[in-house]
């Protein structure tokens, strides 16, 4: 084995541990406990869905920083976003905000069909390279848009997750819900309060439960500004 094949056997081993020691340290004391998160969070190469240079902070317990005010969510406050949703395997997932793509590519280990929305070019170009390697051929479908207008065309969805935070949902997100649909992501009401938040479905009615007290980089489509919707 030449030094080069070596090194990267090394990086390879060094990424697996960083993963077990994630789930181990981050995941398990925290309340995840659904079996497909558990173990699609020990498979996934996070690494693989930040730039190169980025790497080694792939499994921190942090929002990861990334280009345009973006980051990578941190794993625990993703890990319980998608175990809020309950989602049931062949349920159709719209992903709002989806960066680099490693949120869809849990969802889509979960056994939901995704669509996932985004509208940083570069984000998504990671995305595009990373999928692939990690994914069913035909589970993600990305698309190249605001994700504070959902994507209706594909409507409706039986679970919507904003991977981001934000100060509130707008109402056109809320009807692309199926019925009986859930919806969760992290928002910020009342500066400095933060939490997760569960939204279901019912009829013409959308019930908000709080989840749990966390922080995660605000998503800058969902801000006050001329982006937002009402």
């Amino acid at each position: 084995m030449d030094a080069a094949a070596a090194a990267a056997q090394d990086m390879t081993a060094h990424f697996a541990a960083a993963r077990r020691f994630m789930v181990d340290g981050q995941l398990r004391p925290n309340k995840v406990t659904d079996p497909r998160i558990v173990a699609a969070m020990l498979d996934l190469p996070r690494e693989q869905f930040l730039p190169p240079g980025l790497a080694a902070r792939a499994y921190q317990d942090e929002d990861v920083a990334l280009p345009g005010g973006r980051a990578l969510m941190e794993p625990m406050v993703l890990a319980r976003l998608a175990q809020l949703l309950a989602l049931r395997r062949g349920e159709r997932a719209l992903l709002l905000g989806a960066g680099t793509g490693y949120g869809a590519a849990l969802l889509a280990r979960m056994g939901a069909a995704v669509t996932a929305v985004e509208d940083d070019t570069a984000l998504l170009a990671i995305a595009r390279a990373a999928l692939p390697a990690v994914t069913e051929a035909g589970s993600v479908t990305l698309v190249e848009a605001s994700p504070a207008a959902g994507h209706s065309a594909g409507a409706p969805y039986d679970v919507i997750l904003i991977e981001g935070e934000v100060p509130a949902v707008p109402r056109p997100i809320l009807e692309q819900l199926a019925e009986g649909g859930r919806l969760a992501t992290v928002l910020r009401d009342r500066p400095p309060a933060r939490h997760a938040i569960l939204v279901r479905r019912v009829g013409e009615s959308f019930t908000t439960l709080p989840a749990f007290d966390c922080a995660t980089t605000p998503l800058p489509a969902f801000l006050p500004g001329p982006h937002f919707i009402f």
